[in-house]
């Protein structure tokens, strides 16, 4: 709870002047009924009409102070919950942006998204009910005891035994509904997680014809959904006339009991009145303290899932930061076993290469040899099970985050691309860049041919996921943004998969022409496409099973010889 409170003390004394401020408002209501009793014994009664304009004057006066009061507590509600919020968000998002692939694939993107959101929201919830009716609920309840007792003595015996017969009713609902409120967030997360599959895959999903089956999906999370807050909704429907009828029973009986006292002399009817008035604030109060119990059921499972969040340690640490090193190899692997979190085999094993600064590395492999996951143990999205990665003669876990990225340009599997213009979307990697060092990269990555085509040319708006051009030109166009960093080393997972073979030769002509310094991972499922590589790294299941020139490779690796003879046959047209 400290970890998420501790953004609370900025707002301490609100915390107090809030609550302060209910508190005289609920003093002040507790004091209306009274004073309407003495309106009624001494004023009306007595037909003495200034007594009467005199107490509707204090009246007035206290529900003005009344109001006022909850005002003042409101806005401060406002300014705490809000700012709670504010801060819990950005601390959230920032551990976030801390985490690590490991962290990220532990927690999954639609379970970050709803604690981010839903959860923070709800608690941000809480701590607004905090501070406007934690404290009022409970002191009206007490209070409303007392001055009914103060009323009248024997009278008080009514609302002792209707009190019992309300706190079983509300205990009895809240037993019923608040496991359900829990299953009802479940069902709904998992409406979410339907809706975020079936939009980011909307494409596949009409590719294979599948979009009834999708439908079809969604309406049984949305029925289960339905039936569970139904449920809910029944047994919560039942708690209003049920309270109803006992607070009906209670003014029925004290007016019964209280007729009998005024017609012996033994009661006021003023103070039948104030009584009434105060049974009924009791028992307001107290389907209000229901209604907290669950908002508090429900925040406490979000603190829960927010805190695991905020508690959680990241797997990667940063190390003291670049030192001077002389070596004339830009990555080196030295025996690296790498497992993914959870997995009883490894995704690597037993790894050795070095790869001198400005050479191009091909590696090539079958689906799940490890490929990708070699390379992204160079920008250290993932630390090593065990063995070493060095980047310039310096084990990566030595270096400070941004130092190391900077000297990484990185081009994933997927291109992912962002809103906003080709420019601002090239100039990720270097938002000072100057537009002729933008339009060099854009040449390099044969991205400039279709981009000088476009009307609005580099200043043309992309949509979310820059689903307004092609996926080869997505894949140029981060390929671009990458070059634009200007890094020492370049990583291509398997960038050119989009790429036709003339935008593919030329790509590979113009890193080699142009950027003769920089060293290049180049990832592909074509032979052709690593083929000319200053060394060639073979994968299998895991493990290295060659290295070495194409012409080498071809006489020596097996497993390379049939990924070309495999490729050769399919380009002749042959099964």
């Amino acid at each position: 709870m400290r970890t998420v409170f501790k953004y609370l003390k900025e707002y301490k004394w609100l915390l107090f002047i809030g609550p302060f401020f209910k508190l005289v408002e609920a003093v002040l209501e507790l004091f209306l009924p009274y004073f309407m009793s003495l309106a009624v014994d001494n004023g009306v009664l007595m037909r003495d009409k200034s007594y009467v304009i005199k107490m509707g004057g204090v009246m007035f006066c206290t529900a003005t102070v009344g109001i006022v009061s909850a005002l003042i507590c409101q806005y401060t509600a406002s300014i705490v919950s809000q700012g709670f919020g504010t801060k819990l968000r950005n601390a959230m998002f920032d551990k976030i942006m801390s985490f690590s692939n490991a962290e990220i694939d532990d927690f999954g993107t639609t379970s970050l998204i709803n604690r981010l959101t839903a959860d923070v929201n709800q608690l941000q919830t809480a701590v607004a009910m905090l501070i406007r009716l934690v404290i009022r609920a409970p002191f009206l309840c007490v209070g409303g005891v007392v001055m009914a007792v103060n009323l009248d003595v024997k009278l008080s015996v009514v609302l002792m035994v209707v009190l019992p017969m309300f706190i079983i009713v509300l205990a009895v609902t809240m037993i019923k509904t608040v496991p359900l409120y829990k299953k009802v967030q479940q069902k709904l997360d998992q409406i979410a997680l339907v809706v975020r599959e079936n939009l980011a895959g909307v494409r596949v999903i009409r590719a294979f014809s599948k979009v009834s089956y999708e439908e079809e999906k969604f309406e049984n999370s949305n029925e289960e959904y339905a039936k569970t807050a139904i449920r809910v909704g029944k047994i919560s429907s039942i708690l209003n006339p049920l309270t109803s009828l006992i607070m009906n029973f209670a003014i029925c009986a004290i007016l019964w009991i209280g007729g009998i006292r005024v017609n012996s002399g033994s009661m006021s009817v003023g103070s039948v009145i104030a009584f009434i008035n105060y049974v009924t604030q009791i028992l307001a109060a107290l389907i209000i303290v229901s209604n907290l119990v669950v908002l508090y059921t429900k925040a406490f499972a979000s603190l829960g899932r927010v805190t695991k969040v905020l508690n959680t340690e990241v797997s990667i640490k940063e190390g003291e930061g670049i030192k001077e090193i002389d070596s004339n190899y830009a990555v080196e692997f030295e025996d690296v076993t790498f497992y993914y979190e959870g997995t009883k085999e490894p995704a690597l094993t037993n790894i050795n290469l070095k790869v001198k600064k400005g050479e191009t590395v091909g590696i090539i492999g079958g689906t799940g040899a490890g490929k990708s996951t070699l390379v992204q143990l160079i920008p250290r999205f993932y630390d090593v099970t065990s063995g070493k990665v060095k980047v310039n003669g310096l084990n990566v876990k030595e270096y400070k985050g941004k130092e190391l990225i900077h000297l990484i340009g990185m081009v994933p599997q997927k291109s992912v691309l962002f809103t906003g213009s080709i420019l601002e979307n090239l100039r990720w990697g270097d938002l000072e860049a100057k537009e002729e060092q933008v339009k060099k990269a854009a040449r390099i990555a044969q991205a400039s041919e279709f981009i000088e085509k476009m009307p609005e040319k580099y200043n043309t708006m992309l949509t979310q996921g820059g689903t307004n051009v092609s996926g080869g030109q997505r894949q140029r166009l981060t390929i671009a943004r990458a070059l634009v960093k200007e890094p020492d080393i370049l990583i291509l997972d398997d960038s050119f998969n989009a790429l036709d073979y003339v935008t593919d030769v030329n790509l590979r002509k113009g890193l080699h022409e142009n950027l003769k310094n920089l060293t290049t991972f180049i990832i592909s499922q074509r032979a052709s496409t690593i083929k000319n590589s200053d060394q060639i790294v073979v994968l299998h299941d895991g493990e290295m099973v060659g290295i070495g020139k194409h012409n080498e490779l071809i006489k020596n690796c097996e497993v390379y010889r049939e990924i070309c003879f495999s490729q050769e046959r399919k380009e002749g047209g042959e099964a």
